[in-house]
């Protein structure tokens, strides 16, 4: 992921040390947009991921390695951050940071279909693991969120993405009225490939939750789809690799008939959602002046494409 904090080895050295860490190197990982990530490597030749959280404070920070924890222990692959005195975060540069084992294993590209199976299972388990979780995130980057992001976002658009904007939520917000049976509970909410690890066809681990929030199951199952069944870098969508997808969910959990109704409007809404957040973090990195290498800065124009792409199967 994007490197916003740079950090040297000593700095790294100190912070690890009270876990029991020998780091002998540390490298910068691009990938992300949100938070600063490193490899570790130890004098044992262990290897850990660092996290130094940019946008969370000491209260977000902790809110989630509970519920890794949780799902570790009822068999979803997930690295479960370190802790010492009884904290999963402490502080490194003046910000709230954690460090994990790293999984072993490649990014699924491209993904076969059994990988595809493979993490429709996975997500439809971590749904009802999660289902009866009671915990509270600081910031819920919901349905609700988003679109407060879309009317802050609307003044630097022009007509088209207005009008592109107005249509996806047109028909969204239709459909949801004329299908309300969408089970709603905590998701993952940035399921892409490059948030899973394989060895061949095994799953090995599921990356990143910051983004974790509650909402409709519908969305956490689209957000996978538009990217494990996408053929990129075109923008259309492969549909045995989409059946494979639903196969493997619903061998966990059947998807009920609404929402078999509103897959379509939601791959596309998902695909605004991205395209959005895009522009946000194109927006922000702007202001505030974040630029080098170790900054990525993703084109929010591929999101507008498969957007466009997702409106269009609406009427096929």
């Amino acid at each position: 992921m994007s490197v916003y904090t740079p950090l040297s080895l000593e700095q790294v050295q100190a912070f690890a040390l009270p876990y029991g860490l020998e780091v002998i190197d540390l490298i910068p990982i691009q990938g992300g947009i949100e938070n600063t990530n490193y490899f570790l490597v130890t004098a044992t030749a262990q290897q850990f991921v660092l996290t130094v959280f940019e946008e969370l404070d000491e209260q977000g920070a902790n809110e989630l390695p509970p519920v890794l924890q949780h799902l570790g222990q009822h068999g979803i692959p997930v690295a479960v951050p370190l802790s010492y005195e009884a904290n999963f975060i402490h502080f490194i540069a003046d910000k709230p940071a954690q460090i994990a084992p790293r999984i072993a294993g490649q990014h699924p590209i491209p993904p076969s279909l059994a990988q595809i199976k493979q993490i429709g299972k996975a997500q439809a388990q971590l749904h009802m693991v999660l289902q009866d979780v009671q915990f509270e995130r600081q910031s819920n980057r919901n349905h609700l969120y988003w679109t407060g992001v879309a009317e802050q976002l609307k003044t630097q658009m022009n007509a088209d993405d207005l009008a592109l904007l107005d249509q996806v939520y047109q028909h969204f917000n239709r459909q949801r009225e004329q299908h309300p049976d969408r089970p709603q509970g905590w998701i993952h909410s940035d399921l892409f490939r490059d948030n899973t690890l394989f060895e061949g066809d095994q799953l090995q681990g599921i990356l990143d939750f910051s983004e974790m929030n509650r909402d409709d199951w519908l969305f956490d199952i689209a957000i996978a789809i538009n990217d494990f069944c996408t053929e990129h870098p075109s923008v259309e969508l492969n549909l045995n690799k989409l059946n494979a997808f639903i196969e493997g969910y619903q061998t966990v959990r059947p998807l009920s008939t609404d929402e078999h109704a509103c897959l379509a409007i939601y791959l596309a809404m998902a695909a605004c959602r991205f395209w959005l957040l895009r522009l946000q973090v194109a927006q922000r990195n702007a202001q505030e002046a974040r630029q080098g290498d170790d900054i990525l800065q993703k084109n929010p124009l591929e999101m507008r494409l498969l957007l466009e792409n997702r409106m269009a199967r609406l009427s096929d």
